[in-house]
């Protein structure tokens, strides 16, 4: 038994140790947005749902020692394909969706590794019932996930902040065969059949109705209580990556409590109680739905992330407790573990390839809330419930899904009043809402996900006249004034949104601008926003990602730099560290100003910078506007990094300028491209 559960544990362990990892490492060549670990995400529930099929036609299929030639062949190939560093010739060259090149890569880089952890669980555990004739071993499975939780938790608190993520992957790698070690003793043991009988005493120890062979309904029922887990699971991890940054610590809280759930699920049957769980459901699904739309969508995280947290673990208990009540006989075991992970890709499919291609806004969570209530009336209705009494909990529920369902409708058709455009697509969604239409201060906003990213002004009079976050008060408005006071101006803008910072574009200007996402250029090519149009000077978007493109692009001597690459509120974490700032200089003029727009809600960035700017030993100087004398300015904060003898900030455009040097505490670690934590400049205020 010790040897079997080593085995699993261990392979559990780097199961999901390499998920973050691996994300990480790629996260910066695809626009570093949340959509990312979506399809990284896929693409491992993918990879079960092929290892648990391989677990399974390997045991119904091939005879023992057929499986040990087969396995042993795999995990020879799989570790001379190691370490599990991805070739940098995947960065994208393409624009457009990206998600069928980040399936791919993963595929070349861990594909026959993952997908090898991946069959352990389910084949050792079946290796095992067949060389003991014990009865199913479901806390083999309990452990495998407790392995998972464990790696999960470590690695945004011990492994990331600690260990460079090249070295991460060459430990990982070095571990990898620790286990395809361990699994060939395991299968070099297990190669024998049994000498008892197993097969009959197994079943024997099982009630007669649960060693029948599983029913149509049943496999559906056990892919849709998966499915639903799944969808909520990444549908909620998207959700709260959007407006704080797509990083480890915000994908492994959700799926550590997913995993949380499969643990206590399958460890005992006297864990997971109807009357204890059940009257949580409709309360947690109501949570999660006043927090969706709360505030228009900005209910603040230090509320919305315990609620949504807290939601999924109920609705996972719910699902993952009702997968485990119906749990088949020992020679079922691979099939029911197979359609788990059916469920799992299910799920994973709708939000990453589906949701996207198919929605105009971010519906996969309603729906997966709704789904989840459906799900919950339909597992119960023939069930006795002990201690909340017979139909009328059922009843009650069943209206509760309604009501529920009536307010997600309602409030999605109050969300979208205003808005005259909705378009969505991996890099996120994009609305476009008109206020005061008709009148003096009509103004035309782009808000992507929650966030405002530029408006522009209706009245013909007043269209032309930069605003929102780059008003003349602002950071980046002093530095243009006080650059193209000198002459000609060449500047590149990173992240266009709505265009405004090439309103201040003239004759004789030199314009570049970076963009990832083509739904943001189309605006402008349709003319919902004209500031692009209007530019007399010589001017260009080039698309793609910008620092993959500023790469390799000659250097164009800028006179100023502007980094603003929100997606929503998120912060693209590449685009922010050490070696970026190296990158930024090159292109820039010995006096040239990068400036970065820090405004967020939730993250004090300027240590950031700061520690940037000591890295290419430049000052970081923080210029914040509270925008009181205008209105249609927003308060900003920006921080304009130069040489230490620049004199920009002696020109009179930045007179009564509210300027402090940006600072980090002496304890503060600056951001690399392999360690960002925000952890230390998180503000829940």
């Amino acid at each position: 038994m010790i040897l079997y559960a080593a085995t699993i544990f261990l392979s559990a362990f780097l199961l999901f140790q390499v998920q973050p990892l691996i994300a990480k490492i790629i996260l910066p060549w695809f626009g570093g947005s949340a959509a990312v670990w979506a399809a990284a995400l896929l693409f491992f529930q993918l990879s079960l749902l092929a290892g648990y099929a391989y677990a399974h036609a390997l045991i119904k299929f091939t005879k023992a020692r057929t499986q040990l030639l087969i396995h042993g062949t795999l995990l020879l190939i799989s570790c001379a394909l190691l370490p599990i560093l991805p070739n940098v010739s995947w960065k994208p060259t393409a624009i457009g969706d990206p998600t069928l090149r980040i399936l791919e890569l993963l595929a070349a880089t861990i594909g026959l590794p993952y997908f090898l952890l991946s069959s352990t669980s389910p084949l050792l555990q079946a290796w095992y019932v067949r060389r003991t004739g014990s009865s199913v071993p479901y806390r083999l499975f309990s452990l495998s996930n407790f392995g998972s939780f464990l790696a999960l938790l470590s690695f945004p608190f011990l492994v990331e902040p600690n260990i460079a993520s090249r070295q991460q992957a060459y430990y990982w790698s070095a571990a990898f065969v620790v286990f395809a070690a361990l699994c060939l003793i395991t299968a070099w043991v297990s190669r024998e059949e049994s000498v008892q009988p197993a097969a009959e005493p197994a079943a024997a120890a099982i009630p007669e109705k649960s060693a029948e062979r599983p029913t149509a309904l049943q496999l559906l029922l056990w892919v849709s209580l998966a499915a639903c887990a799944s969808t909520l699971l990444v549908s909620i991890t998207n959700h709260m990556s959007q407006n704080v940054a797509p990083i480890p610590l915000l994908w492994v809280v959700p799926l550590a409590i997913y995993l949380l759930t499969f643990i206590l699920a399958f460890e005992s049957d006297r864990i997971y109680q109807r009357w204890i769980f059940l009257p949580w459901v409709a309360p947690a699904l109501g949570w999660m739905a006043y927090a969706l739309y709360a505030g228009e969508g900005n209910f603040h995280i230090k509320y919305s992330i315990p609620i949504f947290c807290a939601g999924l673990f109920i609705c996972c208990m719910l699902c993952h407790g009702e997968l485990a009540l119906r749990k088949p006989a020992p020679q079922y075991l691979t099939l029911f573990y197979l359609m788990v992970s059916v469920g799992g890709a299910i799920g994973g499919i709708f939000v990453a390839i589906i949701a996207p291609r198919v929605f105009n806004s971010y519906l996969e969570l309603p729906i997966g809330l709704v789904a989840c209530g459906v799900l919950t009336v339909i597992v119960l209705f023939n069930v006795e419930i002990p201690r909340l009494g017979p139909n009328p909990v059922r009843f009650a529920l069943a209206i509760a899904v309604g009501l529920l369902a009536g307010y997600l409708v309602r409030k999605e058709v109050a969300d979208r009043q205003g808005y005259h455009l909705f378009a969505r697509n991996f890099y996120g969604e994009l609305r476009i809402r008109d206020d005061d239409v008709g009148q003096e201060y009509a103004l035309r906003n782009l808000l992507h996900g929650t966030i405002n990213h530029g408006s522009q002004r209706l009245n013909p009079d007043h269209r032309y006249e930069v605003n929102s976050y780059y008003a003349p008060s602002s950071g980046i408005g002093r530095t243009m004034q006080a650059k193209q006071g000198l002459g000609p101006v060449r500047y590149g803008v990173v992240g266009m949104g709505a265009g405004v910072m090439t309103g201040y574009c003239r004759a004789g200007d030199y314009v570049r601008v970076y963009e990832i996402n083509p739904l943001v250029k189309s605006l402008s090519d349709r003319g919902e926003f004209t500031f692009f149009s209007h530019c007399a000077g010589d001017i260009q978007v080039l698309m793609g990602d910008a620092r993959l493109t500023m790469e390799a692009q000659q250097p164009p001597n800028y006179d100023v730099l502007v980094v603003d690459a929100f997606s929503s509120d998120a912060i693209p974490v590449h685009l922010l560290t050490k070696e970026v700032m190296k990158l930024y200089f090159t292109l820039l003029k010995p006096d040239g100003v990068l400036a970065v727009h820090i405004s967020n809600r939730y993250l004090d960035l300027a240590p950031v910078c700061a520690r940037g700017a000591e890295f290419v030993g430049k000052k970081a100087t923080v210029v914040a506007d509270d925008a009181s004398d205008n209105t249609f300015a927003n308060s900003t904060t920006w921080v304009l990094i130069t040489s230490q003898d620049n004199n920009v900030f002696q020109n009179p455009s930045f007179e009564g300028a509210n300027m402090y040097p940006a600072t980090a505490a002496t304890t503060f670690r600056g951001w690399t491209d392999d360690y960002s934590s925000i952890l230390p400049i998180l503000s829940l205020n």
